[in-house]
């Protein structure tokens, strides 16, 4: 199921997508709901760098996702589990317009460090869904480009 999706880090789940930035970003927007996150937090690197700094950066957006069932059983199973939800989700624009990244924590990775055996399931599932979230922006590109 790993279809392009590459683990360029230990805790992200990483692909690149040949399409724009802002159109990648309401893409995974719309995977993500699909597979039953709601979009809790939203940080624009970009601006935030340019308001506080007045640096430029790179379109960059962090995208705070939670699956409330999912939450809810990681919470029932170990309350502090909270310090490391929700999942991010990362879209930044690649080195050339047509080409963005979208990089997924991997849930299995986050929450094994609890060392808590209740809490595996729920990231495989996690991990299952972002994965899915990863492999249709990709696929949905190459259905576009290859028509």
């Amino acid at each position: 199921m790993m279809h392009n999706i590459e683990q360029k880090t230990p805790y992200g789940l990483n692909i690149q997508v040949a399409l724009p930035y802002e159109v990648v970003v309401e893409r995974a927007r719309e995977e993500l709901s699909k597979e039953g996150f709601g979009i809790l937090t939203e940080i624009d690197i970009r601006a935030t760098f340019k308001k506080k700094l007045d640096v430029d950066f790179r379109p960059y957006v962090i995208l705070g996702a939670c699956n409330p069932p999912l939450a809810h059983r990681a919470l029932s199973a170990e309350p502090d589990i909270g310090l490391l939800l929700p999942c991010n989700v990362i879209v930044y624009a690649g080195d050339t317009p047509d080409n963005t990244n979208v990089v997924a924590i991997d849930p299995v990775v986050q929450l094994g460090i609890t060392g808590n055996a209740e809490l595996a399931s729920v990231a495989d599932d996690v991990r299952q869904r972002l994965e899915r979230v990863l492999t249709n922006l990709v696929e949905e590109t190459e259905a576009v480009s290859s028509s």
